[in-house]
């Protein structure tokens, strides 16, 4: 008896948890509209994972993050070849190394 009041102490106390930070609400909202979506999804895991925020990304948005990636590695590689004009450029006004450990 006293291992059964044990469990029991233990889910109430799971399920204050559970109350006290919007778990229990969120879930009870997100399975009424499935309740009431008058045209049941194929996949209702997917319909919970929409619904309560673990969704994938959309193509659209996933196509114009690989577009912004690319942009900004074309970036990248512009700047980097500047750098190293810049560089050779600025060798030619600075003395050898020789020169300067001399001195």
């Amino acid at each position: 008896m006293a291992h059964y009041k044990a469990a029991d102490s233990k889910r109430e106390q799971f399920r204050r948890y559970l109350e006290k930070s919007g778990v229990l609400d969120t879930l009870t909202k997100v399975l009424v509209a499935l309740y009431e979506e008058p045209e049941k999804p194929n996949s209702a895991l997917d319909f919970l994972k929409h619904h309560l925020g673990a969704a994938t990304p959309e193509n659209a948005e996933i196509e114009l993050l690989r577009l912004e990636l690319a942009e900004m590695k074309e970036k990248y590689e512009a700047t980097v070849e500047e750098n190293k004009k810049l560089k050779a450029k600025l060798a030619q006004y600075e003395p050898p190394q020789e020169e300067k450990r001399a001195e």
